[in-house]
């Protein structure tokens, strides 16, 4: 069984809709603008094609089309990012689809968001963090050298950085 690829976005049908304008002027915009036409030339010279529109309104169209089809990217790319989690679910997918705004998409996408990985987080996939809370704790039998001693595995080293000394990492202003 094969899938079907999604049908290439068109801007043209919501542009029309929010700005109340005719789909057939819009798409014309629109056609014009991706062939690399200036709004001026458009307002003045293709009025038979664009049912009249003044620049204001090319203008408009192009900042929406631009704005519709980021959002589409972006959308495609959260939706492949989850999908690559696997925590894509159908009621997620429609949701996610759902989105209007750039900032309602980011909003849905920020629990699947990946977050940095630190020098802490490696050491906890190493499976270091009771180590950790074990010296926070600071019980009162033990060196701590004798109890990280039984978390420490050869094949899990970390590398170790050494910060330099203020001092040896500023020059000397000796005259």
């Amino acid at each position: 069984m094969t899938e079907t690829a999604p049908a290439p976005f068109d801007p043209v049908p919501t542009i029309a809709s929010e700005l109340g304008l005719p789909a057939r002027s819009v798409a014309a915009v629109v056609e014009l603008l991706a062939g690399g036409a200036t709004v001026p030339f458009i307002a003045r010279y293709r009025k038979e094609q664009t049912g009249g529109l003044d620049e204001v309104q090319i203008r408009t169209i192009g900042e929406r089309r631009t704005y519709l089809e980021e959002l589409e990217q972006r959308r495609a790319s959260v939706l492949a990012e989850i999908a690559a989690q696997g925590k894509l679910d159908a009621a997620l997918e429609r949701t996610i689809r759902a989105a209007q705004t750039k900032q309602e998409l980011e909003d849905i996408y920020l629990p699947f968001k990946p977050k940095r990985r630190t020098k802490a987080t490696i050491a906890r996939e190493k499976g270091l963090q009771p180590l950790a809370d074990l010296i926070l704790a600071q019980p009162p039998a033990g060196s701590p050298l004798d109890e990280a001693a039984k978390f420490i595995k050869p094949e899990d080293a970390l590398p170790i950085s050494r910060r330099r000394s203020s001092a040896s990492t500023t020059p000397s202003k000796a005259r």
